[in-house]
């Protein structure tokens, strides 16, 4: 493994930089444009922020995660730690425990043998000792493989590519205000800025690729220090999914709830509809295979996933799953899941319409503009009374985009395993839903400045996205007025979306017999028909002034 992962590491940072040198031979070689100096202040910055980054996370971790470095940690998994860093031949890592039920880990430092640790307490509620170990090994994983200090040798290169491209743009700023402007060095300029703003994309994406193919070394090296590939699927199915894989985490969701709040005498689950949600999730203490099967069906199916895998860090659950799985008869294991479903449509023609619902109200606003400008210009009068028709169109069709994304409030009441299950969801196409369950933590585990949530139900956790029309009334309401909701029973009425990750747009949440609203929705629709009003009031003063 080592050797594959050496190669293709070197591959990809050849490739980077072979970009980056082609885009400055040809600055030197074709503007003539100075840029040794701004290249050495770039590289100069990055390393400066690589040096301190490690202490500044610490700094951030302490005072607004409030994450307690050094504090105690399960027997097992110390004594697995100390295993692997002895076979790995590096320093016991710095371990960092945030005191949130949603589960979450992660790595950062400059090596090895200076790399921080952090894991949730939701990590330890909802995962078993094996799974534990494994979520904490592919971290191990990413501080063996030196991952952070590669990742910041590759994210040098879209740097300087932007900065060379922001360059050739102050310089044309430049050039038009000064007497002697050559208009050749303006084309090669141009020509210049254009090729490294392209390049700029491609090495980001490069990144991106670079940075997911990490995440299956790191999984790879989790299965190898375990033996127990099973046991990183698991874990995985339930911190990317949300998805309860044994009954175990049911019994620790009912708990949470029963010791929640005042109100347990009240009834916050019926010991009816608990059952009959286990029943359906378990099959003799064991989650039934098909929920799943199920949750992998968007991954792997839906046209959006591969869109937002593409510009993501992560690769897709169901890609790592099946990857994982792959390596199971290497320890005389057999596949935790294998997808046999059949895909019964293409999706394609569901992402196209999406693309377009999403993309009209822009096109018919950017025409109006245009006819706007052509009218100002030539005083053509049609020209007025078209863009005005356009600008109501655009009003018209933000409407209904609007409604699309937004479905009717007919909420039906879900589960997480069963909305986990729906392939024709997206970031755009939604499902109105109801969920029932326990606010277990915030969306970023820990983080005071985070308005959202994590809530678990009999089936699983799912992200709720607590969103207000101002920017700052979230971080009123994150400072002063969320925490209190937390570890409380509710029930959230919102839509299901999904682009990657799983989550619901909150619309109301009750809790304790109150309710918390977002009036985002309230507010997107209000603003549309004012700019409808608007629209048409403006077609109706071009016709009666000319």
């Amino acid at each position: 493994m080592r050797k594959i992962l050496f190669g293709v590491s070197a591959a990809t940072l050849a490739l980077l930089y072979g970009l980056l040198v082609l885009i400055l031979l040809i600055v030197f070689e074709v503007a003539g444009v100075p840029l040794i100096t701004a290249l050495i202040v770039s590289a100069a910055v990055l390393l400066f922020q690589f040096l301190i980054s490690p202490f500044l996370t610490d700094l951030t971790q302490r005072l607004f995660y409030k994450t307690r470095f050094g504090a105690e940690i399960p027997d097992y998994l110390r004594e697995f730690i100390e295993q692997v860093c002895r076979e790995q031949n590096m320093k016991y890592p710095k371990i960092g425990l945030i005191d949130d039920g949603a589960p979450n880990a992660f790595t950062y430092g400059h090596t090895k043998n200076d790399a921080r640790i952090v894991l949730t307490r939701g990590i330890f509620d909802l995962l078993t000792e094996e799974e534990v170990k494994a979520v904490t090994a592919h971290e191990l994983g990413h501080a063996v493989h030196y991952d952070m200090l590669l990742m910041t040798v590759a994210e040098l290169v879209p740097m300087v590519l932007y900065a060379v491209f922001r360059v050739m743009i102050n310089s044309l700023q430049v050039s038009k205000v000064s007497d002697d402007d050559d208009s050749k060095s303006a084309v090669a300029q141009v020509a210049l800025a254009a090729i490294a703003y392209v390049l700029y994309i491609v090495a980001q994406y490069i990144v991106l690729w670079f940075s997911r193919t990490r995440e299956y070394f790191a999984d790879q090296f989790s299965v190898d220090a375990t033996g127990d590939p099973e046991a990183l699927s698991r874990a995985l199915i339930q911190i990317g999914f949300g998805l309860s894989t044994h009954a175990e985490t049911v019994e620790k969701g009912k708990k949470i709830a029963l010791n929640a709040n005042s109100t347990n005498a009240l009834g916050i689950f019926d010991s009816k509809a608990s059952k009959s949600l286990t029943v359906s999730c378990f099959v003799n203490g064991e989650i039934d295979k098909a929920h799943i099967k199920n949750a992998m069906k968007w991954e792997l199916w839906n046209t959006w996933a591969k869109w937002y895998e593409l510009n993501s860090t992560h690769p897709l659950i169901s890609k790592r799953l099946q990857a994982i799985d792959k390596l199971a008869p290497q320890y005389g294991k057999l596949p935790f899941v294998e997808f046999d479903l059949q895909k019964p449509e293409s999706y394609l023609d569901d992402f196209v319409r999406e693309i377009i619902i999403s993309l009209l109200p822009g096109i018919a606003f950017l025409g109006a503009l245009v006819c706007g400008a052509i009218f100002w210009y030539t005083d053509k009068t049609d020209k007025l009374f078209i863009a005005a028709a356009l600008l109501i169109l655009s009003a018209i069709l933000s409407l209904f985009k609007f409604r699309f994304t937004h479905p009717n409030k007919e909420y039906h009441e879900a589960n997480t395993a069963g909305l986990l299950g729906e392939p024709k969801v997206s970031g755009i196409r939604s499902i109105p839903c109801e969920l029932e369950g326990v606010v277990i933590g915030r969306g970023d585990p820990g983080c005071i400045f985070n308005e959202d949530y994590v809530l678990q139900d009999e089936t699983g956790i799912i992200f709720l996205d607590y969103n207000q029309p101002l920017f700052i009334l979230n971080k009123i309401f994150a400072l002063f007025k969320s925490e209190k909701n937390i570890d409380r029973h509710a029930v959230v009425k919102g839509w299901y979306r999904r682009s990657p990750v799983p989550y619901v747009e909150m619309y109301t949440m009750e809790v304790d017999g109150r309710t918390v609203k977002c009036f985002t929705y309230g507010f997107g629709r209000v603003i549309r028909w004012i700019w409808l009003g608007l629209t048409v009031a403006a077609l109706v003063a071009a016709f009666i002034l000319l």
